[in-house]
């Protein structure tokens, strides 16, 4: 992988992450009800969750890199298509509200936060569509696919660590913002425009 290539999937990764999904609210709804400290177990199983979906669609990505380049072309713009929509979804996104969880605070152990966090992944389809469409706009069918899809995952968990780090520890002042129906909208739009940015920049993604 080209320095100029993982530098743009770093850019991306920052794009993607930083937009709000089901990791992100799972992630807010930690810090609220349990701190940074105890919350934060929520992101490591985000991230064992991560992993494990890349694995999956990295198999599926050899299998057809070895059939057809052009079926790998195909799917490369259709994952720009899907950010594109993504990013015309969260700026249409309807107002929603979450509230802190009283009851969780007192019934909530570090494991069953990783556990938790894993199943949000886990459980969500969109996240391995959503993986389907980044990924392959990196990676170089000429080159060996194994240390790119190394170097693809770990760039993707340490930013969405740090992301998610973010949104766990500031989630009583997101959260309080959310609360606010206008501020939640201007919110939208901005993160609607992260996938927006975040699909135009992999169009401009040339592997080498």
């Amino acid at each position: 992988m080209s320095l100029d290539t993982w530098i743009a999937l770093f850019l991306a990764c920052w794009f993607i992450s930083l937009s709000p999904g089901a990791g992100a609210i799972a992630s807010m709804s930690s810090g609220l009800n349990h701190g940074f400290r105890t919350g934060y177990w929520n992101a490591i199983g985000l991230q064992l969750a991560l992993l494990l979906q890349v694995a999956v669609v990295a198999a599926g990505l050899g299998a057809i890199l070895t059939t057809s380049e052009v079926a790998f072309g195909f799917i490369k713009w259709c994952g720009v298509a899907y950010l594109l929509y993504l990013g015309w979804k969260q700026w249409n996104a309807p107002i929603t509200v979450i509230q802190p969880d009283q009851e969780a605070k007192t019934k909530t152990t570090a494991l069953a936060l990783v556990l938790r966090g894993f199943l949000v992944n886990a459980s969500n389809p969109k996240a391995i569509i959503f993986i389907l469409a980044v990924l392959p706009q990196f990676i170089n069918p000429q080159q060996p696919l194994l240390p790119q899809y190394l170097i693809m995952t770990l760039t993707m968990v340490c930013v969405d660590l740090v992301v998610m780090a973010g949104y766990t520890g500031l989630a009583a002042r997101v959260l309080r913002l959310l609360q606010q129906p206008h501020h939640q909208a201007v919110m939208n739009k901005t993160f609607g425009g992260t996938f927006v940015a975040a699909a135009l920049l992999l169009t401009s993604v040339k592997s080498s």
